[in-house]
């Protein structure tokens, strides 16, 4: 079984407080785009579960969320068959695109039909819950609302089809960096989300990362990009996430692609398209 397993973008991330577990309440816009690993999962013998990558950065061992995710689900069905877990990395890690989290999502997904494990959407939500706080969304794809650590899931209206310029620096960034760093005090006393009044009227042009200040204090080169990338002409341009990757959403694909040729010579990028939630759920359907 071959499954896509793609990134996301945040349109929107707004960080409400901090919890006493040491997490933060957020309110965040989910958006899947058309980038994506591949996953190929195979029965075996061996009860034993089996992971390979060919991204010799990431460990392939029991710290994997991906390991995580198959041997939750494992225990929790009592499955005594076991798996070989091969991926093919295309998203690159640290950069705010929800690379591991989809994997996880897409592992549980997968050996939910390889082991007819018969769980419920909302059963594999709980579990991936356990394993990453963004591993919800990617159980139901499109466009969302998360809120509370960003896990509890409220799919949206789609958006009208978007070409997505997404840029990498080659700095990668760990979310729990940045959440240490950052300081509420600009952001405790909003009165009114900019995220809802999105959703009221789709309206980009006040949507807005919390988290940005706080990695362009670090990474002022990420600043320059999405100054760029507003500049050139989209729609919106945030980092996503906790970032490094910047993105810019356009309407027109011939303006996308012009922002695309005057970006690519200096930094990595991709030049994609946001997808909805109809059209996720049947490519996990039908794989690759």
């Amino acid at each position: 079984m071959n499954l896509p397993s793609y990134a996301k973008i945040n349109i929107g991330l707004e960080v409400l407080r901090r919890r006493n577990d040491g997490f933060h309440d957020i309110r965040t816009l989910f958006q899947t785009v058309d980038f994506y690993d591949v996953i190929r999962f195979l029965p075996t013998r061996k009860d034993a579960v089996c992971l390979r990558g060919d991204d010799e950065r990431i460990p392939w061992n029991e710290t994997n969320i991906i390991y995580r995710a198959a041997l939750l689900l494992k225990k929790e069905c009592r499955v005594s068959g076991g798996v070989e877990i091969q991926v093919v990395k295309n998203i690159p890690s640290g950069k705010g695109l929800g690379g591991g989290s989809s994997n996880a999502a897409v592992t549980l997904i997968a050996l939910n039909r390889l082991w007819n494990a018969g769980l419920a959407k909302e059963d594999l939500m709980l579990l991936g819950s356990e394993v990453g706080s963004d591993v919800p969304f990617f159980l139901e794809g499109g466009l969302c609302l998360g809120e509370g650590r960003g896990d509890r899931i409220r799919p949206q209206e789609d958006l009208r089809l978007m070409h997505c310029l997404l840029v990498f620096p080659e700095k990668a960034i760990m979310t729990a960096a940045v959440y240490s760093r950052f300081r509420p005090s600009l952001t405790s006393n909003r009165k009114v989300s900019k995220i809802i009044r999105f959703l009221e009227d789709r309206n980009f042009h006040f949507l807005e990362n919390d988290l940005e200040d706080t990695v362009f204090e670090l990474y002022p080169q990420i600043k320059g990009i999405k100054a760029q990338l507003k500049d050139s002409g989209s729609e919106l341009s945030l980092m996503s996430g906790s970032g490094s990757a910047v993105f810019g959403l356009f309407s027109d694909k011939n303006r996308a692609r012009e922002a695309f040729e005057g970006i690519e010579q200096k930094y990595s990028s991709r030049l994609v398209e946001t997808i909805s939630r109809e059209q996720y759920g049947i490519s996990l359907d039908a794989g690759v």
